[in-house]
């Protein structure tokens, strides 16, 4: 198997930093040394491409770098067209149809009004910027449109929210193809987080008047290394030295989420990173996840992501036999 090409498309006026995202995160995903990702920017032509921070780019491929494309993103632009009225210039058009039927197409914040304009998103889940979300919503109706999320992964068409969630989306991209552990050393050499759940809200214009030293930040850290002990809701408010009403407003604030919903999340995340890089048994799973049971762990993997906690395992064994690793390989991060 060659390596995955991906290709960002980047379309004038393109933001730089949706269009720098993706080279960084999926260039750092290696395994034994060997790099998963072929990464190349192109443009609709061969011209420079102008920046939104006032700058253009001479980049090193055309549009004929999307010939042979496994994924391809488009990053946000503020490209009039799509934004306007819903139209794209011949040049889009004729460089998006060179992209082959079998390719997995993301966009990073406003990237998603052209795939939109192309009919791509009609009748799929999707997402973009916050801000741009009433526009969009407006110009193209057959979107199922969510602005509350960072991202939405629709199988082979995925869309982030804007700016740093094209980070989220693309780390998203790498757990899924790879696993945790892959996605986490590169999360690690990028100093980023490993993983902001999808289904997290965006943070939309809300006033944010908490001091630093009234930030739940350092609770949700220490809650993140004590995930298999008992944690409530006074718990992490006695952490904080916080009234429980207080503790669960700030904390909705920060995250988009309340306390306990937040936690289950990061223990599903847990037990599924363990069930990626061990051989523990499932009931061992759950216990060292916060989950309890393996009953429970089994429910609470369904809802999140539709299998059983054996069926996810074997999975990720066969993507580590393939790629000439072993499933209880220790991870290098958590």
């Amino acid at each position: 198997m060659g390596v995955h090409r991906v290709v960002v498309l980047a379309v004038g006026e393109v933001v730089g930093y949706d269009m720098q995202i993706p080279p960084q995160i999926f260039a750092c995903a290696e395994q034994g040394g060997r790099p998963l990702y072929d990464v190349r920017v192109c443009g609709v032509d061969d011209r420079p491409v102008r920046v939104s921070s006032g700058y253009s780019a001479l980049l090193d491929h055309g549009p004929e770098a999307l010939d042979d494309a496994d994924t391809v993103i488009v990053p946000g632009t503020r490209l009039p067209g799509p934004h306007r009225d819903g139209s794209l210039p011949d040049d889009v058009t004729t460089a998006l149809a060179r992209i082959p039927a079998s390719a997995r197409v993301m966009s990073i914040c406003t990237g998603a009004f052209v795939l939109a304009a192309a009919g791509l998103l009609n009748g799929r889940p999707a997402t973009t910027h916050w801000a741009h979300a009433d526009r969009l919503r407006t110009l193209y109706p057959e979107v199922c449109l969510d602005e509350n999320v960072l991202f939405v992964d629709d199988g082979d068409v995925l869309t982030s929210a804007g700016l740093a969630a094209g980070v989220d989306l693309c780390l998203h991209v790498v757990r899924s193809d790879h696993g945790s552990d892959v996605a986490n050393r590169a999360a690690r050499y990028c100093v980023v987080p490993p993983w902001r759940d999808g289904g997290q809200s965006q943070y939309i214009d809300r006033p944010f008047t908490d001091a630093v030293t009234g930030s739940t930040a350092p609770t949700r850290a220490w809650a993140l290394e004590r995930l298999g002990e008992p944690l409530d809701l006074a718990a992490l408010a006695a952490h904080a030295r916080m009234s429980m009403r207080t503790f669960n407003r700030r904390f909705r604030d920060e995250t988009g989420l309340p306390p306990h919903t937040w936690l289950t999340r990061q223990r599903v995340l847990h037990a599924r990173h363990l069930l990626e890089v061990t051989d523990l048994p499932v009931d061992r799973v759950a216990a060292e996840s916060g989950l309890g049971t393996a009953a429970s762990l089994r429910k609470h993997l369904r809802t999140a992501i539709g299998v059983s906690p054996l069926a996810y395992r074997r999975t990720f064994a066969a993507q580590a036999q393939a790629a000439g690793t072993h499933p209880d390989e220790p991870a290098h991060t958590r």
